[in-house]
């Protein structure tokens, strides 16, 4: 079975899923932290600076070893359908501020006759040797995991929740705040309301929520919290840290 199923029956067995941001193109920084022990890869392909063949790379280098979703760079059919055809086992989309932008990112996300995804001949079809199985079971199998960011989601999220076919919610505390003109005050109250509002309202319609922490302690909170799915970190933070601890510990920092 595609892994992008464990993955999904993952984040809804009540077992918190622990991964961490992936930034850049290397294809060496991805197989060490696969080999960390994470149970997710975040491959960030809108901010991150990663281009599809350098994806591609790291889906290779990774493999079946850990599931890696890949949050796209917009909500578009064009974006979408490339990083599904290079074989990730999901997607994170970005943006989905009303149940209309919920239902395009399904729509693209999946074939006839549950979406409109145009069918291309890449890597997750075994470029052309799998095709017939790889399309028979894409439905089932591709996660569609909404990112919740911005301010009008909140005001919108019982009505993105009814949307068929999300697998999950992502919520992105730092955009989120900007969008309330509280740049970086992810822990201010307000802020903090909109992100309770948003979590209680998919563990209410049992739709598993996950949510960015810059550290391990927020991570904990995060978990004890009921979030289903916790991207922990940024590869290059997590580098910058250990290099910074090294040197603190020379007496150098």
């Amino acid at each position: 079975m595609n892994e992008v199923a464990t993955f999904s029956k993952r984040i809804r067995s009540g077992d918190a899923a622990i991964g961490t941001l992936i930034t850049t193109g290397s294809a060496e920084n991805a197989d060490v932290l696969a080999a960390c022990g994470f149970d997710w890869l975040f491959l960030d392909c809108e901010h991150g600076a990663i281009d599809a063949s350098q994806a591609q790379l790291i889906l290779q280098v990774v493999g079946r070893r850990i599931p890696t979703i890949v949050r796209v760079p917009e909500n578009s059919d064009v974006s979408l359908k490339k990083m599904l055809d290079l074989g990730c086992e999901g997607v994170i989309v970005p943006m989905v501020n009303s149940a209309d932008d919920a239902r395009r990112a399904v729509a693209a996300a999946k074939y006839p006759p549950l979406g409109s995804r145009s069918v291309g001949i890449a890597r997750a079809h075994g470029y052309g040797v799998d095709f017939a199985s790889y399309v028979a079971q894409a439905n089932a199998s591709t996660s569609v995991i909404i990112q919740i960011e911005h301010i009008r989601a909140v005001e919108n999220i019982q009505e993105i929740l009814q949307v068929e076919g999300i697998d999950g919610v992502f919520i992105g505390p730092y955009d989120l705040s900007g969008s309330m003109n509280k740049l970086g005050e992810v822990t201010h109250p307000d802020v903090q309301t909109a992100i309770e509002k948003t979590r209680a309202a998919c563990l209410e319609a049992r739709v598993p929520v996950g949510i960015f922490t810059m550290t391990a302690a927020a991570g904990v909170g995060a978990v004890e919290s009921g979030y289903s799915f916790i991207a922990v970190g940024i590869d290059m933070t997590l580098l910058a840290t250990a290099g910074r601890s090294v040197l603190a510990e020379l007496g150098r920092g």
